[in-house]
Protein backbone atom coordinates (compact mmCIF):
# COMPACT_ATOMS: atom_id res chain seq x y z
CA UNK A 1 0.00 0.00 0.00
CA UNK A 2 1.62 3.63 -1.20
CA UNK A 3 1.01 6.71 1.43
CA UNK A 4 -0.25 9.64 0.14
CA UNK A 5 2.25 12.56 0.12
CA UNK A 6 0.29 15.41 -0.73
CA UNK A 7 3.16 18.65 -2.35
CA UNK A 8 1.76 21.87 -2.47
CA UNK A 9 2.77 23.66 -5.86
CA UNK A 10 0.75 27.20 -5.12
CA UNK A 11 1.71 28.36 -8.27
CA UNK A 12 -0.08 31.63 -10.33
CA UNK A 13 2.59 31.77 -12.70
CA UNK A 14 0.38 29.94 -15.69
CA UNK A 15 -2.39 32.03 -15.79
CA UNK A 16 -3.13 35.99 -16.81
CA UNK A 17 -3.95 38.71 -14.12
CA UNK A 18 -7.76 38.63 -13.46
CA UNK A 19 -7.32 42.82 -13.73
CA UNK A 20 -3.91 45.10 -14.11
CA UNK A 21 -3.48 45.53 -10.42
CA UNK A 22 -4.49 41.89 -8.88
CA UNK A 23 -3.26 38.08 -8.87
CA UNK A 24 -5.46 35.49 -9.40
CA UNK A 25 -6.42 33.29 -6.27
CA UNK A 26 -5.76 29.56 -7.32
CA UNK A 27 -2.25 30.08 -5.36
CA UNK A 28 -4.43 29.63 -2.45
CA UNK A 29 -6.23 26.82 -3.43
CA UNK A 30 -3.40 24.15 -0.90
CA UNK A 31 -4.04 26.11 1.69
CA UNK A 32 -8.11 26.06 1.48
CA UNK A 33 -8.12 22.46 1.00
CA UNK A 34 -5.64 21.85 3.98
CA UNK A 35 -8.09 23.95 5.82
CA UNK A 36 -10.47 22.34 5.11
CA UNK A 37 -8.70 18.54 6.68
CA UNK A 38 -7.42 17.18 3.52
CA UNK A 39 -4.46 15.79 4.92
CA UNK A 40 -6.75 14.24 7.81
CA UNK A 41 -8.93 12.58 5.29
CA UNK A 42 -6.33 10.95 3.43
CA UNK A 43 -3.98 9.99 6.47
CA UNK A 44 -1.40 11.20 4.09
CA UNK A 45 2.34 12.51 4.63
CA UNK A 46 2.85 16.49 4.37
CA UNK A 47 5.48 16.72 2.02
CA UNK A 48 5.72 19.93 2.35
CA UNK A 49 5.41 23.64 -0.06
CA UNK A 50 7.15 24.36 -2.94
CA UNK A 51 7.03 27.75 -3.13
CA UNK A 52 7.05 29.42 -6.52
CA UNK A 53 9.01 32.45 -8.30
CA UNK A 54 7.13 36.01 -7.81
CA UNK A 55 4.49 36.34 -10.00
CA UNK A 56 4.93 39.59 -12.36
CA UNK A 57 3.75 39.77 -15.77
CA UNK A 58 5.93 42.97 -16.29
CA UNK A 59 5.66 44.33 -19.48
CA UNK A 60 4.79 41.24 -21.60
CA UNK A 61 2.48 41.58 -24.86
CA UNK A 62 1.28 39.47 -26.92
CA UNK A 63 3.66 37.96 -29.23
CA UNK A 64 6.61 37.56 -26.49
CA UNK A 65 6.13 34.15 -26.23
CA UNK A 66 4.70 32.12 -22.76
CA UNK A 67 3.76 35.19 -20.25
CA UNK A 68 6.93 34.08 -17.10
CA UNK A 69 8.99 31.64 -19.10
CA UNK A 70 11.68 31.74 -17.21
CA UNK A 71 10.36 31.29 -14.08
CA UNK A 72 8.02 28.23 -15.17
CA UNK A 73 11.43 26.46 -16.71
CA UNK A 74 12.96 26.66 -13.33
CA UNK A 75 9.66 26.04 -11.22
CA UNK A 76 9.33 22.75 -13.16
CA UNK A 77 12.56 21.54 -12.47
CA UNK A 78 12.29 22.10 -8.76
CA UNK A 79 8.50 20.25 -8.83
CA UNK A 80 9.91 17.33 -11.08
CA UNK A 81 12.86 16.88 -8.04
CA UNK A 82 10.09 16.88 -5.70
CA UNK A 83 7.81 14.24 -7.76
CA UNK A 84 10.34 11.95 -8.47
CA UNK A 85 12.24 12.16 -4.23
CA UNK A 86 8.35 11.13 -3.75
CA UNK A 87 7.80 8.11 -6.36
CA UNK A 88 11.41 7.38 -5.18
CA UNK A 89 10.14 6.62 -2.28
CA UNK A 90 7.60 4.25 -3.08
CA UNK A 91 4.69 7.09 -2.18
CA UNK A 92 1.66 8.72 -4.27
CA UNK A 93 2.05 12.28 -4.91
CA UNK A 94 -0.80 14.41 -4.69
CA UNK A 95 0.32 17.54 -6.28
CA UNK A 96 -1.93 20.70 -4.85
CA UNK A 97 -1.99 23.51 -7.57
CA UNK A 98 -2.29 26.28 -8.01
CA UNK A 99 -2.66 26.14 -12.20
CA UNK A 100 -2.18 23.65 -14.99
CA UNK A 101 1.32 24.73 -15.64
CA UNK A 102 2.26 22.66 -12.54
CA UNK A 103 1.70 19.80 -15.15
CA UNK A 104 5.47 20.70 -17.01
CA UNK A 105 6.79 19.88 -13.50
CA UNK A 106 4.92 16.67 -13.37
CA UNK A 107 5.47 16.04 -16.58
CA UNK A 108 8.90 16.21 -16.71
CA UNK A 109 9.15 14.09 -13.28
CA UNK A 110 7.34 11.05 -15.53
CA UNK A 111 9.58 11.50 -18.77
CA UNK A 112 12.73 11.27 -16.24
CA UNK A 113 11.23 8.18 -14.73
CA UNK A 114 10.43 6.58 -18.41
CA UNK A 115 14.00 7.06 -19.41
CA UNK A 116 15.58 5.18 -15.66
CA UNK A 117 12.98 2.21 -16.44
CA UNK A 118 13.24 2.62 -20.57
CA UNK A 119 9.38 2.52 -20.65
CA UNK A 120 6.91 5.20 -21.67
CA UNK A 121 4.48 6.80 -18.99
CA UNK A 122 1.43 7.98 -20.44
CA UNK A 123 -1.16 10.98 -18.94
CA UNK A 124 -4.72 11.21 -18.46
CA UNK A 125 -5.64 14.70 -18.33
CA UNK A 126 -8.97 15.36 -17.07
CA UNK A 127 -10.36 18.97 -17.39
CA UNK A 128 -12.88 21.42 -19.15
CA UNK A 129 -11.14 22.55 -21.56
CA UNK A 130 -8.03 20.98 -23.58
CA UNK A 131 -5.31 23.44 -23.13
CA UNK A 132 -3.86 22.95 -26.35
CA UNK A 133 -3.43 26.15 -27.64
CA UNK A 134 0.18 26.31 -29.23
CA UNK A 135 2.08 28.30 -32.40
CA UNK A 136 0.84 26.19 -34.86
CA UNK A 137 -2.76 26.78 -34.22
CA UNK A 138 -2.85 30.09 -32.61
CA UNK A 139 -1.73 33.55 -33.48
CA UNK A 140 0.01 33.90 -30.43
CA UNK A 141 0.55 32.04 -27.07
CA UNK A 142 0.96 33.93 -23.45
CA UNK A 143 -1.07 31.63 -21.04
CA UNK A 144 0.95 28.09 -19.76
CA UNK A 145 -2.28 27.47 -18.07
CA UNK A 146 -3.94 27.01 -21.45
CA UNK A 147 -1.13 25.52 -23.48
CA UNK A 148 -0.04 23.15 -20.89
CA UNK A 149 -0.90 20.46 -22.95
CA UNK A 150 0.39 21.46 -26.09
CA UNK A 151 3.36 22.21 -23.87
CA UNK A 152 3.60 18.67 -22.75
CA UNK A 153 3.33 17.19 -25.99
CA UNK A 154 5.90 18.86 -27.14
CA UNK A 155 4.47 21.81 -28.45
CA UNK A 156 6.20 25.27 -28.52
CA UNK A 157 8.70 27.34 -26.94
CA UNK A 158 11.76 24.41 -25.92
CA UNK A 159 12.47 26.10 -22.46
CA UNK A 160 9.01 24.95 -21.72
CA UNK A 161 8.66 22.05 -23.96
CA UNK A 162 11.79 20.31 -23.98
CA UNK A 163 13.46 21.30 -20.57
CA UNK A 164 16.31 18.32 -20.15
CA UNK A 165 16.20 18.07 -24.07
CA UNK A 166 13.26 15.49 -22.78
CA UNK A 167 10.75 16.81 -25.78
CA UNK A 168 7.99 15.33 -25.39
CA UNK A 169 7.32 14.58 -21.91
CA UNK A 170 4.37 12.12 -22.99
CA UNK A 171 3.55 11.05 -26.43
CA UNK A 172 0.80 12.16 -28.55
CA UNK A 173 -0.60 8.50 -28.33
CA UNK A 174 -0.14 7.77 -24.65
CA UNK A 175 -2.36 10.68 -23.70
CA UNK A 176 -6.26 9.91 -22.67
CA UNK A 177 -8.27 13.69 -22.49
CA UNK A 178 -11.65 13.52 -20.60
CA UNK A 179 -14.01 15.79 -19.94
CA UNK A 180 -13.08 18.68 -22.12
CA UNK A 181 -16.69 20.27 -23.25
CA UNK A 182 -17.95 19.43 -26.49
CA UNK A 183 -17.56 23.05 -28.62
CA UNK A 184 -13.78 22.98 -27.08
CA UNK A 185 -12.05 24.89 -29.99
CA UNK A 186 -9.25 22.34 -30.43
CA UNK A 187 -10.79 18.97 -30.02
CA UNK A 188 -10.57 18.23 -33.71
CA UNK A 189 -6.95 19.53 -33.30
CA UNK A 190 -6.94 16.61 -30.67
CA UNK A 191 -8.23 14.03 -32.58
CA UNK A 192 -6.01 14.62 -35.74
CA UNK A 193 -3.29 14.25 -33.74
CA UNK A 194 -4.18 10.69 -32.51
CA UNK A 195 -5.14 11.49 -28.86
CA UNK A 196 -7.90 9.51 -27.13
CA UNK A 197 -10.76 11.47 -26.61
CA UNK A 198 -13.79 11.54 -24.35
CA UNK A 199 -15.77 14.86 -23.97
CA UNK A 200 -17.95 15.22 -20.85
CA UNK A 201 -21.35 14.75 -22.63
CA UNK A 202 -19.57 11.23 -23.12
CA UNK A 203 -18.12 10.69 -19.75
CA UNK A 204 -21.81 11.58 -18.28
CA UNK A 205 -22.73 8.80 -20.71
CA UNK A 206 -20.67 6.23 -19.84
CA UNK A 207 -20.17 6.95 -16.13
CA UNK A 208 -17.37 7.74 -14.17
CA UNK A 209 -16.27 4.06 -13.36
CA UNK A 210 -16.58 2.61 -16.92
CA UNK A 211 -14.74 5.72 -18.44
CA UNK A 212 -11.62 5.12 -16.27
CA UNK A 213 -11.49 1.50 -17.40
CA UNK A 214 -11.81 3.09 -21.01
CA UNK A 215 -8.63 5.37 -20.41
CA UNK A 216 -6.67 2.76 -18.76
CA UNK A 217 -7.33 0.39 -21.72
CA UNK A 218 -5.85 2.92 -23.97
CA UNK A 219 -2.47 3.06 -21.69
CA UNK A 220 -1.95 -0.73 -21.65
CA UNK A 221 1.02 -0.62 -23.23
CA UNK A 222 2.73 2.34 -20.76
CA UNK A 223 4.45 1.64 -18.23
CA UNK A 224 2.09 3.60 -15.79
CA UNK A 225 0.68 7.31 -16.17
CA UNK A 226 -0.07 10.24 -14.44
CA UNK A 227 -3.15 11.61 -13.38
CA UNK A 228 -3.73 15.54 -13.96
CA UNK A 229 -7.28 16.86 -12.86
CA UNK A 230 -8.32 20.53 -13.36
CA UNK A 231 -11.40 21.30 -11.20
CA UNK A 232 -13.30 22.62 -13.98
CA UNK A 233 -14.01 19.66 -15.65
CA UNK A 234 -16.99 20.29 -13.11
CA UNK A 235 -20.15 21.55 -14.25
CA UNK A 236 -20.10 25.52 -13.25
CA UNK A 237 -23.72 25.06 -12.05
CA UNK A 238 -21.55 22.98 -8.80
CA UNK A 239 -18.26 24.34 -9.05
CA UNK A 240 -18.15 28.64 -9.90
CA UNK A 241 -14.94 29.27 -7.95
CA UNK A 242 -12.22 27.75 -11.08
CA UNK A 243 -10.59 30.02 -12.97
CA UNK A 244 -12.62 29.46 -16.04
CA UNK A 245 -16.11 27.93 -15.02
CA UNK A 246 -17.90 26.67 -17.69
CA UNK A 247 -21.43 24.59 -18.25
CA UNK A 248 -21.62 20.89 -19.57
CA UNK A 249 -19.09 19.81 -16.79
CA UNK A 250 -19.60 16.76 -15.04
CA UNK A 251 -20.75 16.08 -11.63
CA UNK A 252 -18.88 15.25 -8.12
CA UNK A 253 -20.12 11.79 -8.04
CA UNK A 254 -18.55 11.04 -11.70
CA UNK A 255 -15.62 12.56 -10.81
CA UNK A 256 -15.11 10.34 -7.67
CA UNK A 257 -15.52 7.19 -9.71
CA UNK A 258 -13.56 8.33 -11.97
CA UNK A 259 -10.76 9.02 -9.95
CA UNK A 260 -11.15 5.88 -7.89
CA UNK A 261 -11.37 4.17 -11.07
CA UNK A 262 -7.85 5.10 -11.75
CA UNK A 263 -5.94 5.51 -8.94
CA UNK A 264 -6.80 2.10 -7.87
CA UNK A 265 -4.52 0.50 -9.82
CA UNK A 266 0.01 0.55 -9.22
CA UNK A 267 -0.34 2.29 -12.57
CA UNK A 268 -1.66 5.36 -11.71
CA UNK A 269 2.25 7.20 -10.28
CA UNK A 270 0.47 10.24 -9.11
CA UNK A 271 -1.75 12.86 -9.33
CA UNK A 272 -2.47 16.64 -9.33
CA UNK A 273 -5.17 19.01 -9.36
CA UNK A 274 -5.47 22.45 -10.07
CA UNK A 275 -7.64 25.54 -10.92
CA UNK A 276 -9.39 25.86 -8.01
CA UNK A 277 -9.61 29.38 -6.64
CA UNK A 278 -10.26 30.08 -3.32
CA UNK A 279 -11.34 33.70 -3.92
CA UNK A 280 -14.98 32.81 -5.36
CA UNK A 281 -15.77 30.77 -2.33
CA UNK A 282 -15.76 33.13 0.89
CA UNK A 283 -17.45 30.29 2.71
CA UNK A 284 -15.55 27.17 1.62
CA UNK A 285 -18.53 25.03 0.81
CA UNK A 286 -16.77 24.10 -2.82
CA UNK A 287 -13.50 23.56 -0.83
CA UNK A 288 -15.47 21.05 1.53
CA UNK A 289 -16.74 19.60 -1.62
CA UNK A 290 -13.57 19.04 -3.30
CA UNK A 291 -12.19 17.53 -0.22
CA UNK A 292 -14.72 14.80 0.12
CA UNK A 293 -14.62 14.48 -3.30
CA UNK A 294 -11.15 13.36 -3.27
CA UNK A 295 -11.00 12.08 -0.38
CA UNK A 296 -13.85 9.41 -1.34
CA UNK A 297 -11.53 9.21 -5.09
CA UNK A 298 -8.58 8.16 -3.48
CA UNK A 299 -10.32 6.23 -1.13
CA UNK A 300 -8.45 2.86 -3.09
CA UNK A 301 -4.98 4.01 -1.61
CA UNK A 302 -6.39 4.24 1.77
CA UNK A 303 -5.17 0.72 3.95
CA UNK A 304 -8.37 -0.96 5.14
CA UNK A 305 -9.21 0.27 8.98
CA UNK A 306 -6.47 -1.82 11.51
CA UNK A 307 -4.58 -2.53 8.66
CA UNK A 308 -0.74 -1.12 8.70
CA UNK A 309 -0.30 1.65 6.45
CA UNK A 310 3.05 0.93 5.06
CA UNK A 311 5.11 0.93 1.41
CA UNK A 312 4.93 -1.28 -1.14
CA UNK A 313 8.22 -3.18 -1.40
CA UNK A 314 10.30 -1.19 -4.53
CA UNK A 315 9.73 -4.73 -6.75
CA UNK A 316 5.99 -4.29 -6.03
CA UNK A 317 5.98 -1.09 -6.88
CA UNK A 318 8.40 -0.48 -9.87
CA UNK A 319 6.12 0.38 -12.80
CA UNK A 320 8.51 -0.90 -15.02
CA UNK A 321 7.51 -4.32 -13.49
CA UNK A 322 3.91 -3.94 -13.63
CA UNK A 323 3.56 -3.44 -17.63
Amino acid sequence: MRRIAVLDAPTNLGLRPPTATSVPGCAKAPGALRDRGLLTRLNARDAGCLTPPRYDPGDWRPGDGVSHAAQIHSYSLRLADRIGAIVDNDEFPLVLGGDCSVLLGSGLAMRRLGAEIDGRIGLVFVDGHSDFRHPGNAAYVGAAAGEDLALVTGRGQADLAGIEGRRPYFRDSDVVVLGIRENDEYRLDLQAAGFSVRPAPVVRAEGGARTAQWAREQLADCAGYWLHVDADVLDATIMPAVDAPSPGGIAFAELELLISGLVGTPHCLGMELTIFDPDHDPQGTYASELVSTLAAGLSPLLPQRGAPNVPLPRAASDPKLIR
